[in-house]
């Protein structure tokens, strides 16, 4: 058995059984909870369309009063209809030919200040790369990048919670510092990034998700919302993944000169695989609304399903990403090497259900493997040196790694 190559590895958190309910035990205020390992039973319930809806990232304590709920929490007609429209921002093409050259300018700016300076702290620097590439994309073009990143990192800083619980496991205390940490920057957000952009555009409507939001009549809060969810989503998930694959690509030398030397396709394979095996965001909740049953028929690539059981409408359904990820059945033997294009079924997708499946997958995959592509490959032409390894932590809020500290020395 090939030793294992994931470097993300979560104290206490199980691989196995492929599923496993777990009942409250009469407790209060706690949800019968499914854990799903298997990726073919993964893939059934979020394929499951209509029958689930969001329950992770806190969705169902947004209120409901928002006209319209964000992408990323939105479920039914609305949230398709959101998504087909959106679409055409994100789709594979569209990020080559509109993005593609800023992304390029972008990556160069930042990495010749970092070879004038010596060295970088990666994390740093792909946060104010990730920022600036979502920014073009949303429309938050009105207001300093540095800025911006500073006050999206801030709406993270929350106190643990616990999805089983209706009160997330919080105490009063923890709820009132919730809301503190979340709307203060959320407030700084919209004045000093959101607004400016939105009169911007009401004045010359653009290419990008701001001008569209308008055009649909979405409101100042809507459209808020919105961006907090793209920028978010956006720069955080980025930013991790990014220093993650820096942090395999340098600390495997053959593995680095296949990347730095291979294509376009042979260095995005690198990265699926990366991702598939490091994925930044290890779970993804979805609560029953009617009956699912799991181990009805064939996966939809046509691998059998076995031992599923029937989710009861109000049950609560955690898709561990990482243990479905790794699951042989699915992805071959040795799930937890580093194996760029391994034979995978017909429709299973190479970075697993690292962006998700089903109507909530993630629409900006595109343009999040595109822009790590284009910051790796030009860091590794550099021949950097690892000085210092990551610090590894964990958030609860979109239940991922994080990685500070990766310090990089680049004499060049």
């Amino acid at each position: 058995m090939t030793a294992s190559s994931r470097r993300a590895v979560r104290p206490g958190e199980r691989d196995a059984p492929r599923l496993e309910r777990q009942d409250p035990g009469g407790r209060p205020g706690v949800s019968t909870i499914w854990r799903v390992r298997g990726l073919a039973q993964a893939r059934r319930l979020l394929r499951a369309r209509h029958a689930t809806t969001q329950a992770g990232f806190t969705a169902e304590k947004i209120p409901r009063r928002l006209k319209l709920h964000p992408i990323l929490v939105s479920d039914g007609p609305v949230h398709d209809e959101q998504r087909r429209k959106v679409a055409r921002f994100l789709a594979p093409a569209v990020v080559q030919r509109r993005y593609l050259a800023s992304m390029q300018e972008c990556a160069d700016r930042l990495l010749a200040q970092a070879r004038t300076d010596g060295g970088t702290t990666l994390d740093d620097l792909a946060l104010l790369y990730t920022v600036e590439v979502t920014a073009e994309v949303v429309g938050l073009t009105e207001s300093s990048v540095p800025r911006m990143a500073r006050r999206l990192v801030s709406f993270f800083n929350q106190p643990p919670s616990d999805i089983t619980r209706e009160d997330l496991g919080r105490t009063p205390r923890q709820w009132a510092r919730a809301a503190v940490n979340g709307l203060v920057p959320v407030l700084r957000f919209w004045w000093s990034d959101v607004r400016p952009a939105v009169r911007s555009r009401r004045r010359e409507p653009r290419q990008d998700i701001i001008s569209h939001l308008l055009q649909e009549g979405y409101r100042g809060t809507d459209i808020l919302v919105e961006c907090v969810t793209y920028g978010t989503a956006g720069m955080v998930t980025t930013r991790e993944f990014i220093v993650m694959a820096a942090w395999h690509l340098l600390g495997d030398p053959e593995l680095a000169d296949r990347y730095r030397s291979g294509s376009q396709d042979e260095r995005l394979a690198v990265l699926h695989e990366i991702i598939r095996l490091e994925p930044v965001v290890g779970h993804l909740y979805r609560r029953a609304q009617v009956e699912v049953d799991l181990d009805d028929g064939p996966d939809p690539s046509g691998t059998p399903v076995r031992g599923g059981c029937p989710v009861a409408p109000g049950e609560l359904v955690d898709v561990c990403v990482r243990s479905a990820n790794a699951d042989p059945e699915a992805v071959g033997e040795d799930p937890l090497a580093l194996r760029p294009g391994r034979p995978l079924p017909a429709g299973v997708n190479p970075a697993g259900l690292s962006f998700g499946d089903g109507e909530h997958k993630c629409p900006g995959q595109p343009l999040a493997m595109l822009e790590s592509d284009v910051l790796l490959h030009r860091l590794l032409a550099l021949r950097p040196e690892l000085v210092r390894e990551p610090d590894l932590g964990w958030d609860d809020l979109i239940e991922g790694y994080t990685l500070r500290g990766m310090r990089l020395r680049l004499s060049g």
